[in-house]
């Protein structure tokens, strides 16, 4: 199965990190995270990035690693693309819970496939939502001499 890295701004990488934990222990045991700080030179970055990178890949027999970035053009991704050679090592952009999730989910298959899921996952995760509050609150008392309630 393909390494997983995750590199963002911090605390994100981190907390991505312990929401995959918490749902998937065992899967997300390879996985590694990177938490850029504000004070951490690009040099270093990219040295912590390679290294956390050279560790996923020994897990996978082909080598292979999909890294999961916050925000693409910021340092975490730019810092990534430089790594990665678009064969064994990709990656995408825009991480959150669901797409990591989907990833972890389908971490057996090959890298394009767990990189369409993930993508997916990501994509499909983000919606707006209808509220339902007014339909399900508690009746109110009110000064209706019929005893009606005037909910709509």
């Amino acid at each position: 199965m393909p390494g997983l890295f995750v590199i963002a701004h911090t605390p994100l990488a981190s907390a991505l990190k312990e929401a995959a934990q918490h749902c998937f222990p065992e899967a997300a045991l390879g996985m590694r995270a990177l938490d850029v700080t504000p004070e951490l030179a690009p040099d270093e970055i990219e040295s912590r990035a390679r290294a956390l990178l050279e560790q996923v890949q020994q897990a996978d027999p082909r080598g292979e690693a999909l890294i999961m970035a916050d925000v693409f053009g910021a340092t975490p991704c730019n810092t990534v693309q430089r790594l990665a050679d678009g064969v064994h090592v990709k990656v995408i952009t825009g991480v959150n819970v669901p797409m990591l999730w989907r990833a972890l989910n389908y971490a057996g298959e090959s890298l394009d496939t767990l990189i369409t899921r993930a993508v997916a996952g990501g994509t499909q995760g983000v919606m707006q939502i209808a509220t339902s509050r007014p339909q399900n609150q508690a009746n109110q008392p009110t000064h209706d001499q019929d005893h009606r309630q005037h909910q709509q």
